[in-house]
């Protein structure tokens, strides 16, 4: 296990310096099980194109053809389907090794206390909950959700274990420890046939040149009002919420732009408009979502148990 730590790497056999990586296998199942790169990308909150030259680096290290690609999607091939199977049985393994307790012979149980932000409970955690209680079921999680002050105040009391939260807000860094799990890469969010869609890159006095819609949970407002103030420009807020759900129906019917998350990216509206996204000329901070406990606090083995599996769940994401 220490070896995944350091490296998410596999050497191929006979294949000196060529190396297959725990990310290409986690992007290559997911493109095989939705049958499409779009929608594999979502799921993982990652670009289409990362997805793409994942299998692409795949096919060239493995020297065959994995998938083959048509108007639908992809589908796999004869070897495609081969992989699967071995891609499947190594995150499945990979899985196992993060299951062994580090106590020899002794099954981790206990309740771990965790806080999580906003946005960490509703676009990262359920995914990677359901997982981790078939991992560890004599481990319980109890979930407590609040605003990233209080979470920090929980962890220095001790009414909190560890939090899952938006490390890139943290402010109690000399008092807490933290690790960050994923990076997520702000960027612009267009409603369907918006003239900007023109451009591959978009600079942020282009932004501000249209009426934008400014979600502030999670201390979002904030966040942005940090880069925006690094440049002469300043956006056309018309309205500000604390519903994701909200900008993205909004900036789906045109009301305005925003800039905001992969993460919490999704191409459709509740209502069934599309949205696109286009990079951003300008420097933007990304948002981590990573782990905080009280420093110089051993986690109970139950804690370490859900930090080890996080990491591992999230390797290569960022």
């Amino acid at each position: 296990m220490a070896a995944f730590e350091k490296s998410d790497t596999l050497e191929r056999s006979g294949a000196p310096g060529m190396t297959i990586s725990l990310k290409q296998i986690r992007y290559f199942i997911a493109a095989a099980e939705s049958g499409r790169i779009s929608q594999a990308a979502v799921e993982l909150n990652v670009s289409q194109s990362a997805v793409t030259a994942a299998v692409q680096q795949l096919e060239a290290l493995l020297g065959v053809r994995l998938f083959e690609r048509h108007a639908a999607g992809v589908a796999l091939t004869r070897e495609g389907s081969r992989f699967l199977l071995h891609g499947r049985n190594i995150m499945a393994a990979v899985a196992e090794a993060v299951r062994e307790p580090r106590a020899a012979g002794a099954a981790v149980a206990g309740t771990v206390r965790v806080g999580v932000t906003y946005t960490v409970a509703g676009y990262f955690l359920p995914r990677h909950h359901a997982r981790f209680a078939s991992s560890f079921p004599c481990v319980t999680l109890s979930l407590h959700e609040a605003p990233r002050d209080v979470i920090e105040q929980g962890l220095l009391d001790g009414a909190l274990d560890v939090a899952v939260m938006l490390v890139s807000n943290l402010q109690a860094r000399e008092a807490l420890a933290c690790e960050t799990l994923i990076r997520s890469r702000r960027r612009l969010w267009l409603p369907a046939e918006h003239p900007l869609l023109r451009e591959d890159r978009v600079g942020l006095a282009e932004v501000a040149r249209n009426p934008y819609i400014l979600l502030t949970v999670d201390e979002a407002g904030h966040t942005a009002g940090r880069y925006w103030a690094l440049t002469p420009h300043r956006p056309e807020v018309i309205f500000r919420t604390s519903s994701v759900e909200s900008v993205r129906s909004m900036v789906a019917a045109g009301m305005g732009v925003t800039i905001l998350s992969d993460l919490v990216y999704r191409p459709w509206s509740l209502e069934g408009q599309r949205l696109e996204r286009r990079e951003l000329a300008d420097e933007v901070p990304t948002m981590d979502v990573g782990l905080a406990w009280r420093a110089e606090t051993e986690l109970t083995p139950a804690a370490r148990a859900f930090r080890e599996f996080l990491n591992l769940a999230c390797a290569g994401q960022g």
